[in-house]
């Protein structure tokens, strides 16, 4: 079995092979919600093909996005270059997870990929950060219910608001300042993105903790929540594979489905 998986969040979408014992191949491309099947396959097939690998080798496909108007292209995408019916995270796929909040079907398919993910690997109750377009903090239970959690606009947003919003302040790239206090604009500015984030991190987690009132592991994945690794003991571990190990049980769960 050669499984496609694709986590499409607002910013970066991933393409992951699995060929049924390991993951092989991962690329990411920007979201375009515009873009069609068939650029998609054009992209992929040139990708798969420098990796040795054919779109035909692909017997099946999971698909989690939370960009609405782009699940019809992916779906046709499936249909049509895989010949498979996909599985689309929110269509009526069993995720084998309890959804303990006020109206479970507003639960982000992303979120609630990530929430088995962490499960499966780590014991007890979990905290979740997710940080791209968004930063999210996931609550998952020792059973594996997603229990909610927090929503907070994401560092690049914070950037791309402060540059569009105050005409004097240029377009910078996020990274950790040699100094809290900043000496200029730029440095002013990365001080405030990055040990800004990091007080938002320490202050949430700290609050979580003391609300849900039991041990708690801290779990950090996302490209953006790796430049905070090392600055902070707010987070217990960094595992860049939570998203496409949720995927891959939500297709093992599901593997009845497959057309």
């Amino acid at each position: 079995m050669m499984l496609l998986a694709i986590e499409q969040g607002n910013t970066n979408t991933l393409f992951a092979v699995h060929d049924g014992a390991d993951w092989i191949a991962q690329w990411r491309t920007a979201t375009e919600s515009t873009r069609t099947a068939d650029e998609y396959a054009v992209w992929l097939s040139q990708l798969l093909t420098m990796r040795g690998l054919e779109m035909k080798a692909l017997s099946g496909c999971i698909i989690s996005s939370v960009v609405p108007q782009s699940i019809f292209n992916l779906r046709n995408l499936s249909r049509r270059y895989l010949s498979v019916e996909p599985l689309v995270i929110g269509d009526n796929v069993e995720l084998g997870i309890p959804v303990r909040i006020l109206k479970p079907s507003e639960a982000g398919a992303d979120r609630l990929v990530n929430a088995i993910g962490a499960h499966l690997e780590y014991s007890g109750d979990l905290i979740v950060i997710d940080s791209g377009t968004a930063t999210t903090f996931d609550i998952v239970a020792s059973d594996g219910a997603f229990e909610g959690g927090i929503i907070a606009p994401g560092v690049n947003l914070s950037l791309q608001a402060l540059h569009e919003a105050a005409a004097m302040l240029p377009r910078i790239a996020i990274q950790k300042p040699d100094r809290v206090i900043g000496k200029d604009t730029v440095s002013n500015m990365q001080s405030g993105v990055f040990w800004g984030y990091i007080a938002l991190i320490e202050g949430l987690v700290a609050r979580i903790k003391a609300e849900w009132g039991k041990p708690m592991t801290v779990i950090g994945t996302g490209g953006v929540v790796s430049l905070f690794e090392g600055a902070t003991e707010s987070i217990d571990r960094f595992d860049p594979d939570l998203t496409i190990r949720g995927l891959l049980e939500i297709w093992r769960r599901n593997s009845h489905l497959k057309a």
